[in-house]
C-alpha cells in the first residue's frame, strides 16, 4: 500500500487535503450546534469510520483472446470514514479500497484506489437506513499477462466515476452493520476503462 500511496501526483493530494479540511471542519460546526439542531436519527452521530470485507467482481475488463483460464472475483477489502454535514442526511467519504487480485490473460491483474464521495442516507425508521453514494476513484491498475494473451500489460491509474447503494442498520447507538453494493471505473493498460464492483458487509463506528 505504501507504494500505492507513493504514486499519487500532488495535485491529487492537494484535493485530498481540502476534502479531509471540509470534513474536519463540518464536525466542528456539528459540534458546535449540536444542542440547537435536532438530530433526524436519534443518538446517531454524524461522523464514523467503517470498515468492510466483500467479493470483487473483474468480469468486465477484456479477457482478450479467451485462450487462457480468468478468474472475476477476489476477497475486496475498504476502510472509509464520513460525515453527515450538521447531522442531516447527506455528506462526505473518504475511502480506500482494495479490490484484491485475480488470475487473467495468462498474469494477473490488481487493482485498488482511494474513493471521494457525496453521499446521503434514506431513515425508513429510527434504526433502519438505505444508502446511497456517488463520486469519483482514483485508481491503480497494475496487469500482467500472455504475450499472446490480447491484454496489455502494465500499470495505469488515474480518476473516473463511481457510485454506490446499501443499507444499515443501528445495532447500538454508536455500532451499525451495512451491506453495500460499489461500482467503479477504473484505467488499464491500453487507454480502457473497465468497471470493478464490490459487495461488501461491514461495521461502522459512530463518533
Amino acid at each position: 500500500m505504501r507504494k500505492f500511496l507513493s504514486s499519487f501526483p500532488p495535485a491529487f493530494w492537494a484535493h485530498l487535503t481540502v476534502a479531509t479540511s471540509l470534513v474536519v471542519a463540518t464536525s466542528a460546526v456539528h459540534a458546535q450546534t449540536a444542542t440547537a439542531a435536532p438530530m433526524p436519527l436519534a443518538g446517531q452521530s454524524a461522523n464514523y469510520i467503517g470498515l468492510s470485507i466483500g467479493s470483487s467482481d473483474f468480469s468486465k475488463p477484456s479477457n482478450g483472446f479467451g485462450i487462457f483460464g480468468n478468474d472475476q472475483r477476489a476477497t475486496s477489502y475498504s476502510i472509509n470514514v464520513g460525515n453527515y454535514f450538521n447531522n442531516q442526511n447527506y455528506g462526505f467519504e473518504i475511502g480506500y479500497t482494495d479490490f484484491g487480485s485475480v488470475n487473467r490473460a495468462g498474469g494477473t491483474t490488481k487493482v485498488d484506489g482511494i474513493n471521494l464521495s457525496l453521499i446521503g442516507r434514506m431513515p425508513l425508521n429510527p434504526t433502519f437506513n438505505l444508502l446511497g453514494k456517488i463520486g469519483t476513484t482514483y485508481g491503480r491498475t497494475d496487469v500482467s499477462s500472455a504475450p499472446t494473451s490480447g491484454v496489455t500489460a502494465g500499470s495505469e491509474r488515474g480518476f473516473d466515476w463511481s457510485y454506490g447503494i446499501g443499507a444499515e442498520m443501528l445495532l447500538t447507538p454508536q455500532w451499525a452493520g451495512v451491506l453495500q453494493y460499489d461500482e467503479h471505473y477504473v484505467k488499464f493498460p491500453g487507454g480502457s476503462s473497465d468497471r470493478v464492483s464490490a459487495a461488501s458487509v461491514g461495521l461502522r463506528y459512530r463518533y
